[in-house]
Parts: C-alpha cells; sequence; structure tokens
C-alpha cells in the first residue's frame, strides 16, 4: 500500500505546480467574470432607467413650462433631478423662463434648486402654484398616486395641492393597472412620534395588512421627516379591492396621523418614460 502512494507521488510530482495553478486560477477567473456580468447589468439596468426618467422629466418641462408659468412646485426623488436639470438649461443656455420663481417640496429639491442657481420661493409668498412637478413611487390606471418612498409626503402633498395643475413624471416601473403590482414597500403615512402604535394597529384593524415603523438603515432608530415625525408603511391586502378615495380620508382621521402617501385626485397627466426609449401619457 505504502508502496503504491509513494509510485502515484512520483508520477503525480512533476505535474504539481500546474494542477495547483488550474485549481486556484479557475475558480478565481470564474467569480471574476460573474461578478463583471453582474455589475454590467446592473450599470445597464441604471443606465436604461436614467434615461427613461430623463424623457419623462424634459418632456414634462418643455411642454408644462412656458413663459406664462410663473410659480413652479418642484417634487422629489431621482426623476426630479432630470426636471431641474432641464430648468436650468432653458434658464441659463436658452435664456428663457427668466421670470420663473421655483417653490420647493423638501430639503432634496431646495438644494437642487440652489445648485443650479434657479429662484427659489416659498408657500408664504407663493401660495398659489401654476404647475407641480413630481415623481412617484407608483401610479394605478386611474392615476391614483402611492408616494413618500423618500419620506418626503406631507410637503409634496402640501405644495401639491397649491397647484393648479400636477404632472408626474416617472419611469416605466411605476406604471401600474392596480396598485400593489410594482410597488411593494407598502403606502407611507406619517405620524406624530407619540401615535406611530396605535395607529399601527387602527389601521391593520380597519383595512387588514400590516404597518410598520420604517427603520433607519445607518442609524439607530425609526426614519425622521423633514417635519420631526416618523413613517408607517402600510403593506395593505394584495388583490384586494380598495376605494382608495375612502381609504385615504379614513386614515387622514385617525388621531396621530399627519398625511398618508395616496394621492387620489391630484394628479393631472403622467408622463411615463419606456425602457424602449418611447414615452406613454396617462390623463384623466
Amino acid at each position: 500500500m505504502l508502496k503504491s502512494l509513494l509510485l502515484r507521488r512520483d508520477l503525480l510530482q512533476p505535474h504539481l505546480p500546474q494542477l495547483i495553478g488550474l485549481c486556484t486560477r479557475s475558480p478565481i477567473h470564474l467569480k471574476s467574470t460573474i461578478s463583471r456580468r453582474t455589475f454590467c447589468s446592473k450599470m445597464n439596468d441604471n443606465i436604461e432607467l436614467d434615461a427613461a426618467k430623463k424623457l419623462a422629466a424634459e418632456t414634462a418641462v418643455d411642454q408644462y413650462v412656458t413663459e406664462d408659468t410663473k410659480v413652479l412646485g418642484i417634487g422629489s426623488g431621482s426623476t426630479i433631478v432630470f426636471v431641474v436639470q432641464r430648468l436650468a438649461e432653458r434658464v441659463w443656455k436658452e435664456g428663457t423662463l427668466s421670470e420663473l420663481i421655483c417653490v420647493p417640496s423638501s430639503f432634496q429639491a431646495r438644494q437642487l434648486i440652489l445648485d443650479h442657481n434657479l429662484t427659489l420661493g416659498d408657500l408664504d409668498r407663493n401660495y398659489k402654484i401654476d404647475v407641480y412637478i413630481d415623481g412617484a413611487d407608483e401610479v394605478d390606471s386611474s392615476l391614483v398616486l402611492i408616494k413618500g418612498g423618500g419620506g418626503c409626503l406631507m410637503q409634496e402633498k402640501i405644495v401639491a395641492s397649491c397647484a393648479k395643475t400636477v404632472v408626474i413624471v416617472a419611469d416605466y416601473t411605476k406604471r401600474s393597472l392596480r396598485l400593489g403590482e410594482q410597488w411593494c414597500k407598502g403606502i407611507p403615512i406619517e405620524v406624530a412620534p407619540l401615535a406611530h402604535v396605535p395607529v399601527k394597529h387602527k389601521i391593520e384593524e380597519l383595512f387588514g395588512g400590516e404597518a410598520q415603523l420604517r427603520i433607519a438603515l445607518k442609524k439607530a432608530g425609526p426614519i425622521v421627516t423633514d417635519n420631526g415625525n416618523f413613517l408607517l408603511d402600510w403593506r395593505f391586502v394584495a388583490k384586494r379591492e380598495y376605494d382608495w378615495n375612502e381609504v385615504n380620508k379614513a386614515i387622514s382621521l385617525i388621531p396621530g396621523v399627519l398625511e398618508t402617501g395616496l394621492f387620489v385626485n391630484m394628479a393631472h397627466k403622467c408622463y411615463f418614460g419606456m425602457a424602449n426609449g418611447t414615452l406613454k401619457v396617462q390623463s384623466k
């Protein structure tokens, strides 16, 4: 037995460096190939989504923001970045919209306006808004919106309520026949910190599903909104028929609820940038 093992070792000895190299290099090479493919796939998806967002944003700005538009409400989110960029192009490169005042709905929107040297307004002096442009987390076939994934729903709804026309810009992943098809994180609800537990149970008793306190990722404890409040994310019952107007009213009347992420009968038009480079327009 020992003699046989020694013989096999002698036969393999000259080839060990090549065998060791094969065993060590192949898994690493395979892993790096998979990593590259995964990275490139995600990068291409992001580029595709950004192109869709940009198309929707620029079209909405060009069609709804004219020389007659004096006060423009600016929403929040990734698509709004392209809205503000297009506004800045028209102001500083094309020399139009010189009298335009921009009213932000969040800290992010305020910073975008300032960073692009646009005229910053506020609701104290500009409470009558001509057009409000914002994104959405999901839009159903009746133009009911879910908003607040970024936590700005209360200020967004206040600014939107002051506008004559509300225009939504989004990419194709936000377009649904019914709420819950695309957006699975639930309907955001801004609540007073003292009330988050009773509000949670009341919503679940009234409408089913589960309402969870939104917890921060890089700090201990819950997310705190620009207004110093907490957020509940209500995951409603999938495929159940809801009258969203009635649901919105009922939740809004619960003591401690400051605003819901349901935007019902507010949007006039929605522009969706599609994956193939085309644009879908949805109106009431």
